[in-house]
């Protein structure tokens, strides 16, 4: 028992030395192997819709963005959008961040990553703070909200 523990430390050990993986062990490179770009049409758990029209090369991006019906108002207006993505290159699931300015007196911050399933389905997962314009100093702790948002992939 101890010399089959002793092959397995070997076998580690080289295979840490190496990046290689363990003989018998096979890694889920699917999922890193595919890209994540944010570029086309997404739709959020709350039923915004995103679209990155423009992916430059250098990350940054711009597209639009559509509130869903839990926005409220009666006139839902589509927003211009620009943020940038890490190179998806270097880091196959991607971070990403970006700014959402509305026609009313609001913006949100979204920041979040990138992700490919083992099906290959790409979500994004996203923190948001939306702020709208107070009133007063006094009204200012009722202006900002903070939520998350899990967003897929139009097909």
């Amino acid at each position: 028992m101890a010399m089959g523990s002793g092959a397995f430390t070997l076998a580690l050990a080289l295979a840490l030395a190496l990046d290689a993986p363990l003989p018998g062990w096979a890694p889920e490179a699917t999922t890193l192997a595919l890209q994540c770009l944010l570029s086309g049409s997404w739709r959020s758990d709350t039923g915004c819709r995103m679209v990155v029209s423009f992916l430059r090369k250098d990350g940054s991006f711009s597209g639009s963005y559509l509130p869903g019906p839990a926005a409220g108002g009666s006139e839902i207006l589509t927003s211009p959008l620009e943020g940038t993505q890490q190179d998806a290159g270097l880091v196959p699931q991607p971070t990403f961040s970006f700014t959402v300015h509305s026609e009313t007196a609001r913006m949100t911050a979204f920041l979040g990553q990138c992700y490919v399933g083992t099906n290959g389905e790409e979500t994004l997962h996203a923190l948001w703070l939306l702020r709208e314009a107070a009133n007063s100093p006094a009204e200012d702790w009722k202006a900002t909200r903070i939520g998350t948002s899990i967003f897929t992939r139009i097909k």
